[in-house]
């Protein structure tokens, strides 16, 4: 049994609907001209969705604590702009004991030691060693966000 053409409708199967040969010879152009609408380097390298952000290295670090701890101590200054919220909030509920020294009083002088970078951690740390007499010494150690905008002193955590 035959089914009759439905009126008006397009795109149906014809029994007298033939394939049309293209050969390479239209293909191949066609191709090549697509590829060279690409630029190669799109194709090769394509371009991060974001940039990497930009981290503080070691000896910006070293040089940020040096610079933010002196020979005695942090200057009010440097306390109310160089420190993180959280270590602010820290220092608030502990009037009586400067976070930022471990300590109660001002040290004689304070020295720096190496930086470490902990890049999936996203923090770099140093030892801090506070000196109070000529045997007295304490250390402490100072954290920075790797990614903190400007740089700032994030924690500091205090030796036993």
């Amino acid at each position: 049994m035959r089914r009759a053409p439905m009126a008006g409708r397009t795109g149906g199967y014809k029994p007298d609907m033939k394939l049309m040969p293209y050969g390479l010879g239209v293909l191949v152009p066609t191709l090549f001209a697509l590829l060279l609408a690409t630029p190669v380097h799109a194709v090769a390298h394509p371009a991060p969705a974001h940039p990497a952000p930009a981290h503080h290295t070691a000896p910006q670090i070293s040089r940020f604590l040096t610079a933010f701890y002196g020979q005695h101590g942090p200057s009010g200054h440097k306390r109310g702009r160089h420190v993180s919220a959280q270590l602010q909030e820290k220092q608030v509920r502990t009037p009586e004991y400067d976070v930022l020294l471990c300590a109660q009083n001002e040290p004689q002088r304070i020295d720096i030691g190496p930086v470490t970078v902990q890049e999936y951690a996203g923090i770099g740390s140093a030892t801090v060693t506070t000196h109070w007499g000529s045997d007295d010494t304490r250390t402490f150690t100072a954290y920075v966000r790797l990614d903190s905008k400007p740089i700032e002193l994030d924690d500091v955590i205090c030796a036993p």
